[in-house]
């Protein structure tokens, strides 16, 4: 049940991100998530979702290929691969074979995301 609850997670995610949805992606990201992406750049939660709602960072789309979710009491991982289509940092729209290797945590009952580092399969 928690592994589906966290695929579930990163789909909502993807689903606010989209639609730029600041509250749908606070929902899905813990107040200290940072994330990693392929250039090694890290990004703070607040800094990531506001370069989603400025255009910096445009997700169309995403099509998960595979999530493999893996609890340890409140704690999980996610390896999430999907295609995701999306512009980034002033680039053209791609499709991108994108991997996110997640942590989450437990919290009131409530799974949010700490942290992601992103590389390509």
């Amino acid at each position: 049940m928690d592994e589906q609850q966290i695929k579930d997670l990163y789909r909502s995610f993807y689903r606010a991100a989209i639609a730029k949805d600041r509250a749908g992606m606070e929902a899905a990201l813990g107040e200290s998530f940072h994330l990693t992406h392929l250039t090694g750049m890290r990004q703070s939660r607040d800094a990531y979702i506001r370069s989603i709602l400025r255009g910096t960072m445009n997700y169309f789309s995403e099509e998960p290929v595979h999530l493999e979710a893996k609890v340890s009491g409140n704690t999980a991982t996610l390896l999430a691969q999907s295609r995701v289509e999306a512009a980034v940092f002033g680039g053209g729209r791609h499709t991108w074979r994108l991997q996110l290797d997640m942590k989450a945590e437990k919290t009131g009952g409530v799974w949010k995301f700490t942290d992601a580092a992103a590389s390509t399969f």
